[in-house]
């Protein structure tokens, strides 16, 4: 990776994929990585496709001060996991994306603030967001009863071409009224309007009185790509697919191969 020119303020950082092995876990790299950002006066926040209830185990090992984006950035947490500020999907575009996904045949859940609801208790992620998020999943015969709750609805698949598709079609439904985007190969995240990764890191950038310029983002999904829009610096993993790298600044080792550390190494490097 080339040197970066700006001296950055604020990292924001993906979670899984990124700030995580594959089998979920926070490696003494890592968490020292965080450790020297706070040291060097650099910012440092997460923001990620998981539910509020899915982030706080990362609070404590990376002290994170700064308020936290769940649901791809639609929910803004303090690191007590209180809401800052909440968005919801509508109840009707809910209804029709669960509609959707129903008829493709993709297993789907539902969140809300505080849970997480599924039809399926034997879906074939389901024990691996559990495992994931450090959370199980509230059983339920029908989701009509949450649709105007619903901070973020998953479609769970491992087809990726026919999630793929599912996402294409899923977007020119819902237009406007709501995002729809692939945050992993096998989950088709749908969310609330107007809100993604690049307005939290807007947001929380505004808060800080940070210049975008002075922000460094770091992820491996195409749900990264409105925060690498927004800041100055962007850092795909080795693990993103070539389009993630080619819309980057920088591109980085693998999740698997400390590639977050790696690129903090560059980001503090501008301080020296």
């Amino acid at each position: 990776m080339n040197r970066i020119a700006t001296r950055i303020a604020l990292v924001v950082s993906d979670v899984d994929g990124t700030l995580l092995t594959k089998d979920k876990t926070l490696t003494d790299g890592a968490r020292s990585a965080v450790r020297r950002l706070h040291e060097a006066g650099i910012g440092f926040t997460i923001v990620s496709s998981r539910p509020t209830i899915g982030m706080g185990f990362l609070v404590a090992p990376l002290a994170i001060a700064l308020p936290i984006g769940a649901f791809n950035g639609s929910s803004i947490v303090d690191p007590e996991l209180k809401p800052l500020e909440q968005h919801l999907i509508p109840a009707a575009i809910a209804r029709r994306c669960v509609d959707l996904l129903r008829e493709r045949g993709v297993d789907i859940w539902l969140f809300t603030n505080e849970r997480w609801l599924t039809r399926n208790p034997d879906g074939e992620y389901t024990a691996h967001e559990a495992h994931t998020i450090k959370h199980d999943p509230t059983i339920v015969d029908d989701f009509t009863p949450y649709l105007d709750q619903a901070c973020k609805i998953v479609g769970a698949s491992s087809d990726a071409p026919l999630l793929q598709r599912c996402e294409a079609e899923m977007q020119q439904m819902v237009g406007k009224d709501a995002t729809a985007v692939r945050s992993q190969t096998y989950y088709l995240d749908v969310t609330p309007p107007g809100h993604d990764k690049g307005t939290f890191v807007e947001g929380i950038a505004k808060r800080l009185g940070v210049s975008l310029e002075n922000v460094a983002t770091i992820g491996d999904m195409q749900n990264d790509l409105p925060m690498f829009a927004r800041s100055g610096v962007s850092f795909a993993m080795g693990n993103a697919s070539d389009d993630v790298k080619a819309r980057a600044t920088h591109v980085t080792e693998t999740n698997e191969r400390d590639g977050f550390a790696r690129a903090m190494d560059t980001v503090l490097a501008t301080g020296r």
